[in-house]
C-alpha cells in the first residue's frame, strides 16, 4: 500500500508534467493555426509553360492585331481552319457553348475573356471567309489570319502543330485538308499560360474550368 507521503509526490509530480505540457500544447496549436489561416494557392497546369508572345495577324474586319490588343483580358487561343470537316466546327463549337454557359452564370468574368479562332490555312482562310465561320459561334469569337509567315510565327509560340496534306487524287488542288494539333490555350491578362481548355469534351466542361480559372 502508498504511503500519504508517496501519494502526495505523485499527484505533485503529475501536476508539475501537466503544466510542462501545457505551452507545448499551446504553441502546437497557435503553428497549426497558422499553417491553416494561409492555404497555398493552386498553381495553374501551364505556369511556366513557354507559351505565347507578341504577334501580328488581321482580325476578320481586315484589321492588325497584336497580342497587346488583349493586354488585361482572358484570351483562349484556338488554331483551326474553316475547311475542317470535323474537329475544328466541334472544338469551336465546344469552346463558345461553354463560354456562353459561364457567361450566363458569371457574366462579369465572361466580360474579361476574349476567346480567338486563330486559322492555320491562311491560304483559303480570308478575313471574310474565317467571318462567316466564326459567327457560326458567336460574335464574341474573334477570328484572326494572316500570311503565311505571320501564320507560322504564332503557331511556333503556341508549340503548334499543322502541316498542308495534299488532295486526294482526282478532287481539285484547293480540297487540300490540314493536319494540326488540337488544343485550347487559356491565356491570363499578363499573357502567361494558364490551363488547356477541354474543348475536345463538352460545352460544360469547358464552362467549369473557366469558372476554375476566370477571376
Amino acid at each position: 500500500m502508498d504511503h500519504p507521503a508517496s501519494l502526495s509526490n505523485i499527484a505533485r509530480r503529475n501536476s508539475v508534467l501537466r503544466a510542462a505540457r501545457l505551452p507545448l500544447l499551446a504553441l502546437a496549436l497557435t503553428l497549426a493555426g497558422c499553417g491553416s489561416s494561409t492555404p497555398q494557392a493552386e498553381e495553374p497546369p501551364l505556369a511556366g509553360a513557354q507559351l505565347g508572345g507578341d504577334f501580328t495577324l488581321v482580325n476578320t474586319a481586315g484589321k492588325t492585331v497584336h497580342a497587346s490588343d488583349f493586354a488585361g483580358k482572358y484570351t483562349v487561343f484556338y488554331f483551326g481552319y474553316t475547311f475542317c470537316p470535323d474537329v475544328c466546327p466541334l472544338d469551336s463549337a465546344n469552346l463558345m457553348q461553354g463560354y456562353h454557359r459561364f457567361a450566363r452564370e458569371h457574366a462579369d468574368l465572361a466580360a474579361k475573356v476574349v476567346p480567338v479562332f486563330v486559322s492555320i490555312d491562311p491560304a483559303r482562310d480570308t478575313p471574310q471567309v474565317l467571318a462567316q465561320f466564326t459567327a457560326n459561334f458567336g460574335k464574341e469569337l474573334v477570328g484572326l489570319t494572316g500570311t503565311d509567315q505571320q501564320v507560322a510565327a504564332i503557331a511556333k509560340k503556341f508549340a503548334v502543330y499543322y502541316q498542308k496534306r495534299p488532295a486526294a487524287p482526282g478532287a481539285p488542288a484547293s480540297a487540300y485538308l490540314m493536319d494540326h494539333s488540337r488544343a485550347a490555350y487559356l491565356m491570363g491578362p499578363d499573357g502567361k499560360p494558364v490551363a488547356l481548355l477541354p474543348v475536345e469534351q463538352n460545352g460544360d466542361a469547358v464552362a467549369a474550368e473557366l469558372a476554375h480559372w476566370v477571376h
